[in-house]
């Protein structure tokens, strides 16, 4: 742990203040590191955000942020298989486990390779035009298809390994992972899953047909989804809301679990049951 990419929310007003105080611990320590500017946008038409992944040549990532700060580390680091340390500077902090008040203790453990990582999932999706791949993305919480359109359905003939599942109209779909259970697809009624399992989440936002459930699906086994001519238009693919691709009839989405996993550090179970409890609001007879 030699370099280190600091990933700085531009968005959030303390961030940039606690990257100086960041940099400034990490270089007493030995490590060298630099700062990048995330604005939370990364729109696309060809697929391609950043021809050069910013992570290349560094060996761990610190986000200063909420969680779609983490999101954006988590895309590209995974594919280099370096670990993510995420400082919550957001609201929920579903995935970003350091609080900023105790960031510098649990960054002098990570350095000391005293902090155990969690592995997650990401979902991958490819969209092929007329047979030829014309975009491919990752994501850690989801993978949207929905409409601009106000109150306008989209059609989408949806399979699994082959087997129909049905046509489905519907406002979209969102396919997600165990991490992504909490984010949009919680809000669209799905179920939240405990986010070490390897699975995907498919879930439709507000369906037409009530018998339209939220299906969770094996890890092993490739979801498909084919866009007939329907009156929709402005139809979209959404990684993570962050990478974004205009979808055309007739056009094949596929979605399966990525090789790549991504390591993070400060996301244990015990975190993600107590940030349910507490940001949640959950509650349940009294305690003994």
């Amino acid at each position: 742990m030699k370099k280190c990419l600091i990933v700085v929310n531009t968005y959030k007003t303390d961030s940039q203040l606690l990257a100086d105080s960041v940099s400034n611990f990490l270089e007493e320590s030995g490590v060298k590191a630099e700062q990048y500017l995330f604005s939370g946008e990364c729109t696309t038409t060809s697929g391609v955000c950043n021809q050069k992944n910013p992570f290349e040549s560094f060996d761990f990532s610190i986000t200063l942020g909420g969680d779609g700060t983490v999101l954006f580390a988590a895309r590209s680091c995974a594919l280099l298989g370096i670990p993510v340390f995420p400082i919550n500077l957001g609201q929920f902090g579903f995935i970003a486990g350091v609080q900023k008040t105790e960031w510098k203790e649990k960054l002098s453990e990570f350095l000391k390779g005293q902090m155990a990582f969690s592995t997650r999932s990401l979902v991958q999706s490819s969209v092929f035009r007329k047979g030829i791949q014309v975009f491919t993305s990752n994501a850690l919480n989801d993978v949207v298809i929905s409409t601009s359109e106000a109150a306008r359905l989209v059609d989408l003939e949806l399979s699994f390994d082959g087997i129909s599942c049905g046509r489905f109209r519907a406002d979209g779909i969102i396919v997600a992972t165990a991490t992504g259970s909490t984010a949009y697809s919680a809000a669209a009624g799905g179920p939240i899953i405990d986010p070490t399992m390897d699975l995907l989440l498919l879930n439709p936002v507000s369906p037409f047909s009530l018998s339209n459930r939220p299906l969770v699906l094996p890890p092993n086994g490739c979801l498909e989804a084919v866009i007939p001519f329907s009156r929709a238009k402005g139809i979209t693919l959404s990684a993570d809301g962050q990478v974004n691709f205009h979808l055309e009839y007739e056009d094949r989405v596929e979605f399966s679990i990525a090789p790549e996993k991504v390591k993070l550090a400060g996301c244990s179970s015990p975190h993600f049951y107590n940030t349910l409890r507490s940001k949640l609001h959950w509650s349940g007879g009294l305690l003994a």
